[in-house]
């Protein structure tokens, strides 16, 4: 079964307002089996609205639709609805009573425009708004579905589940969608496809894999549709099973597991600290420590050493390293890292120095030359590393390799 997520609203197009509802709208349809096949904007026009109904209805079984409900003149979804399946609106009773009792409880008066909300047209079956003062509505043609949702997120959420969701179920009859991703780090995407190449071609028809790149992450998800949820998720985890032994010092966990929930886990399990010293990421590398519950038990401190003064003064970096080599360079880094658990007494620290742009780049050092240190009980050691050319890439790449080279030293 197919799929179509569409919101409406001008507000969405010129980049106003982020579209949540349609990601949140796709993982729920494709954890009961429904497979989106697209997901679109469009403006608040009927004109719009028409092409698009003419158009999803002919490739989708179901077309969920957000917003456009309101109760202004902009708000024309139910009006074109209604003339696209040859209905007229009618007053209903039963909605107009809830809508007036809501704005009562608010203190905001019953006006005609809030009466026109309970204008629906005559062919849909209307699905109560328990949170809010549009309804939903459940129109059928030719086999297919449309269902009009109202925009406001937690009301359209709170819909979706409590009465969209179980007649959806009762509607169709279906099997499951199964989505299992196993995240990797340390390893480029094209290096990681040549690595496991002939696991990927070994794979039965029936699973797909997609690669999803993020900064020093690949993240590997296998899916089916319309299978055994049982049979296919074993299936599923006997192949994730083969491809660790594959690559078995580049996975970092599965679903949502990331570098720093297994940094933050083994540093508690081993009652070990950390110290932070970050330039060119400005804090974004404790920032993934400190979103995490529990991080107070290792994370003794951060330090953003931005300026030369402040390497100085703070972690004891020498001036001359800094006047002989440069604030971005391997003896830098590895001074931070090496201040920063001296001062703090934490068992590892590591650092970051670099050229995060979009200026101040130069032949020998261009803008994303990042160095990175780790100090550990060992002895200290930095890399180099080119992270790109975008400033927020850099910050973001730069963060995920020093997370991952601590992660390497804890392995």
């Amino acid at each position: 079964m197919q799929a179509t997520i569409v919101t409406i609203g001008d507000e969405i197009l010129i980049g106003q307002i982020l579209d949540t509802n349609s990601q949140w709208l796709a993982q729920q349809l494709n954890a009961v089996g429904i497979r989106v096949v697209e997901r679109t904007s469009i403006g608040d026009t009927a004109e719009a609205i028409r092409t698009m109904l003419d158009r999803t209805l002919a490739q989708s079984d179901l077309v969920v639709i957000t917003g456009g409900l309101g109760p202004t003149k902009d708000d024309i979804t139910k009006q074109t609805l209604a003339e696209y399946f040859s209905s007229k609106l009618y007053y209903n009773e039963i909605e107009a009573h809830h809508i007036e009792q809501l704005l009562a409880r608010r203190g905001i008066p019953f006006t005609p425009l809030n009466r026109a909300q309970a204008m629906v047209p005559e062919c849909c079956d209307v699905i109560h708004n328990a949170h809010g003062t549009a309804p939903a509505m459940w129109f059928e043609q030719g086999g297919a579905v449309v269902i009009s949702l109202p925009g406001v997120p937690f009301e359209m959420k709170h819909i979706f589940e409590e009465e969209v969701l179980p007649r959806l179920k009762e509607r169709f009859s279906l099997r499951s969608t199964i989505h299992r991703t196993m995240i990797t780090f340390g390893i480029p995407e094209s290096l990681l496809a040549e690595r496991i190449a002939k696991w990927e071609e070994a794979l039965p028809d029936h699973l797909h894999l997609a690669y999803l790149p993020a900064a020093n992450v690949v993240r590997l998800r296998l899916s089916a549709y319309d299978v055994d949820e049982e049979v296919v998720g074993r299936e599923i985890e006997a192949q994730f099973d083969t491809l660790r032994t594959i690559i078995p010092d580049n996975i970092a966990g599965m679903e949502g597991a990331s570098v720093e929930e297994l940094v933050h886990n083994a540093l508690i399990r081993r009652g070990e600290t950390l110290a932070i010293a970050e330039s060119c990421t400005g804090g974004a590398i404790a920032s993934k420590f400190t979103a995490q519950a529990g991080a107070s038990a290792y994370l003794l401190c951060g330090v953003v050493s931005y300026s030369n003064d402040s390497k100085c003064k703070v972690l004891g970096v020498p001036m001359c390293a800094i006047e002989q080599h440069g604030a971005v360079s391997e003896e830098v880094a590895l001074a931070m890292a090496e201040g920063a658990r001296a001062i703090t007494g934490a068992t590892y620290a590591i650092s970051t120095t670099g050229i995060a742009g979009p200026t101040g780049g130069s032949a020998e050092k261009p803008v994303g030359t990042v160095w990175i240190g780790i100090a550990t009980p060992a002895g200290s050691r930095a890399v180099c590393r080119n992270c790109g050319t975008d400033r927020s890439q850099i910050i973001a790449r730069a963060t995920a390799y020093a997370i991952a080279m601590l992660h390497e030293e804890l392995k």
